[in-house]
């Protein structure tokens, strides 16, 4: 009755349903996994905006790398800004999606060693390899507060070539980087500024890290494993189906018993 379950066809269908099943648990999980990261993201998110600012030597010194647990830390520094070295870095979006550059600016600390600074956004004024008009940074001494963030990697930001670029323009934020051009010993990491707000409103503010989606992984989760159960049930369907359209079709090639004809008394 079940035979036809030996035919190519059928062991092919099997099979796949078979393998459908561990990969579709396996993708639940990975779902899963994605939920739990942005959950555990969101709350050191939140947690470091709350804490109390610290000064960023408390947390960062030349040739740290900056750990998970610290980004987006408040952070304040007292220094004077090195405007001769300012750049500018390409390719970078401001808050409403615009393309333009982020401001680059070493603030140099009591001790003569030096952090990065991300003063905001400008716009792009579409000449790429001049270097932009930048509102001009304060000078003297200046306390900026802001959040601590890693250097920035090829490895990490998918950017391979960051050679050949036109004169103060840079494409990754690196403290290393910074340090060879400047000449002194710069912090681990760097600044994304939030105050002072420059006069004018430029650069424009980074705004701080957006925290409050969980985003949909934890119903494709779910999703997934109900495919689980879907695939044995849908199996068995085929199955049944298949074995009642062969006994249709078997009861068709089936020839009727001849009807018998009464003779004719003699």
């Amino acid at each position: 009755m079940y035979r036809f379950l030996l035919s190519r066809q059928w062991v092919i269908l099997t099979l796949l349903a078979l393998l459908l099943i561990p990969t579709m648990i396996k993708l639940g999980f990975w779902q899963l996994h994605r939920h739990q990261a942005k959950v555990a993201q969101n709350t050191l998110i939140a947690d470091n905006l709350k804490a109390k600012p610290v000064p960023v030597t408390e947390l960062t010194a030349p040739g740290h790398t900056v750990p998970k647990a610290d980004y987006w830390r408040q952070v304040t520094a007292t220094g004077r800004f090195d405007t001769a070295h300012e750049v500018v870095v390409r390719r970078r979006t401001s808050n409403d999606g615009k393309v333009g550059y982020h401001v680059l600016i070493p603030l140099v600390l009591k001790d003569g060693t030096a952090v990065i600074v991300n003063r905001g956004w400008i716009p792009a004024d579409g000449d790429q390899h001049a270097f932009p008009p930048i509102p001009a940074a304060p000078r003297g001494d200046v306390t900026v507060t802001g959040l601590l963030q890693a250097d920035e990697t090829t490895a990490a930001s998918g950017i391979k070539d960051v050679s050949g670029l036109p004169p103060r323009q840079v494409m990754l934020i690196s403290g290393e980087q910074q340090a060879k051009s400047l000449g002194r010993a710069v912090l681990g990491g760097y600044i994304a500024q939030t105050g002072p707000v420059p006069a004018g409103g430029s650069p424009e503010q980074i705004q701080d890290p957006e925290h409050s989606s969980i985003g949909p992984h934890m119903a494709y989760a779910v999703q997934w494993w109900l495919f689980v159960g879907g695939v044995p049930v849908g199996w068995v369907i085929l199955v049944r189906r298949e074995k009642r359209d062969r006994l249709a079709a078997a009861g068709q090639d089936t020839p009727a018993h001849e009807p018998v004809t009464a003779q004719p008394a003699a």
